[in-house]
């Protein structure tokens, strides 16, 4: 059996006249004449789709656009269609309007209307509709009518305790009931004239961007696994940045990512000096650091977060974050958890701002090693609509780094989101509490079909310098969200529990 799902042409009217007349045999309506489909096909090809089987079509869903701010979504059928003249149909409205699907009675077993279905969802995608809309009979309610209200039965089949072969087919195809419409059709006996507006949304839309081929939004990690090694000058740091920006980049990588304190290398000549002196030496280099890559970020056309470095404020010594964006704009966090030996040698202090931020690649968190291991930071981030976190670390042993790791993980299974961790290898001999690191950089997905059964995207060589690139998709995430075989962020008992930022 060869079976095509293809566009209509206006040759295919004599099939589709045989297929409509066995599918309407004795149901609502009469078949459409060969004006009519000559007529869509000539204002919108595209959305007047057929299944073929062996040569012949058998199956067919026709579809209008329509402006939802000009069309009212409410009205019955043959004012929608204007009687067969499409009048309202307007290519650059927002709302794909359903007018038929049909299927001959002897290729149902096909299940050839959901590949009709699924068509329509992905040229709703392409061409960056919000959402499609029909009306849709309820057949079987007639046998229900004198004992059950329109609402009711529509609940009813919801639950699965009535089945009605039109309506549970929408259901099961991610349609939802909008709205009861009395008087819809008036000659559908079967459903006493009552229908329902289905409305299927799609959740890739972007209300500012018509396009009419919509591509996957798949977004191009680079984690720098980083060698920590003696340096002479603060021009061979930088030569060493340059190096990894410069290889990463070619690789058309939106990220690049280095890990935290991945600077302190320079603290070598300040070793003879207390670990909180010394660090206070380390933060005067950061301004100037910054810049740098700033302007790497700029000339090599990819946002780099910075790992971390740090920086004197009235007196406090912080642990920061920097995101510089190729556009040249600059956003910086401050890491919250500060670790017991940070607060020891060094007297870091922690931040107070937990916020997602805006990037050309989608929205993105940013924590700091120690703070991935506090579940709450990650849901405050997904709140705010997080996609992709980015954790900078650095550990000395295997046990910090699985403390690291795990959360990390985790954090990216609870929030739906991807999570990118990137650390550093090698030893500072001639650098106090900086002496010895071990990493195993990597990119966590959320666990469900459309992820690797592990929920590890990539990972890197552990304890060896290298870079680890990797690329996520970003609709994958917009899918889990909606048709996720669970539903983490949606099935939360918020009546129960929640998780709130106290302060802004």
């Amino acid at each position: 059996m060869d079976i095509k799902v293809r566009n209509l042409s206006k040759r295919d009217y004599k099939d589709l006249k045989s297929s409509m007349e066995e599918a309407y045999h004795g149901l609502v309506g009469d078949a459409w004449t060969k004006e009519n489909i000559v007529d869509l096909i000539d204002i919108f090809p595209e959305g007047q789709i057929a299944v073929e089987v062996n040569g012949k079509v058998v199956a067919c869903a026709l579809s209008i656009v329509i402006d939802s701010s000009k069309t009212n979504i409410y009205d019955k059928y043959y004012s929608i269609i204007d009687d067969g003249k499409f009048d309202k149909h307007d290519y650059e409205g927002d709302t794909m309007y359903g007018i038929e699907v049909f299927v001959h009675p002897d290729f149902r077993s096909l299940r050839l209307g959901r590949r009709l279905y699924d068509a329509r969802k992905e040229l709703c995608e392409e061409m960056n509709l919000q959402r499609i809309v029909a009306g849709g009979r309820i057949p079987n309610y007639h046998n229900y009518s004198d004992s059950m209200t329109p609402r009711t039965y529509i609940e009813k089949v919801k639950r699965k305790e009535i089945y009605d072969p039109t309506l549970t087919f929408q259901l099961s195809n991610d349609f939802h009931v909008k709205k009861v419409l009395k008087n819809y059709l008036p000659e559908d006996s079967e459903s006493k004239e009552v229908a329902t507006l289905l409305e299927w949304n799609n959740i890739y839309y972007e209300p500012d961007s018509r396009s009419v081929s919509a591509s996957k939004r798949t977004i191009r990690l680079g984690l720098v696994q980083w060698q920590m090694r003696l340096l002479k000058d603060i021009q061979e740091f930088y030569d060493q940045v340059e190096f990894f920006v410069d290889t990463v980049s070619d690789y058309g990588t939106d990220f690049i990512m280095f890990p935290e304190f991945f600077n302190t290398p320079l603290m070598s000549p300040y070793n003879e000096l207390p670990e909180r002196m010394a660090m206070e030496k380390l933060a005067e280099h950061t301004k100037e650091i910054i810049d740098k890559i700033q302007q790497f970020a700029v000339s090599y056309n990819v946002n780099i977060i910075a790992g971390s470095m740090p920086v004197m404020e009235r007196g406090k010594l912080y642990n920061v974050s920097y995101l510089c964006h190729r556009n040249g704009s600059l956003d910086s966090y401050k890491k919250v958890h500060i670790t017991p030996n940070e607060l020891k040698y060094y007297g870091l202090v922690g931040g107070n701002e937990i916020k997602v931020f805006d990037t050309d690649c989608g929205k993105i968190g940013l924590l700091i090693c120690y703070d991935v291991e506090f579940p709450e930071l990650g849901r405050i981030l997904a709140d705010q609509g997080m996609q992709i976190l980015f954790v900078p670390f650095m550990t000395d042993t295997q046990n910090g780094y699985i403390r690291v790791r795990s959360c990390a993980q985790a954090r990216a299974i609870e929030n739906e989101c991807y999570v990118a961790i990137a650390g550093s290898v090698g030893n500072l001999p001639r650098v106090n509490n900086m002496d010895i690191q071990y990493s195993q950089s990597a990119v966590f997905t959320p666990s469900d079909f459309a992820f690797p059964n592990n929920a590890i995207k990539a990972e890197a060589t552990p304890n060896t310098e290298m870079v680890l690139i990797a690329d996520v998709d970003l609709y994958a995430l917009k899918d889990l969200n909606e048709y996720g075989t669970v539903k983490i962020l949606r099935d939360r008992r918020k009546d129960l529990y929640e998780v709130k930022l106290l302060k802004d």
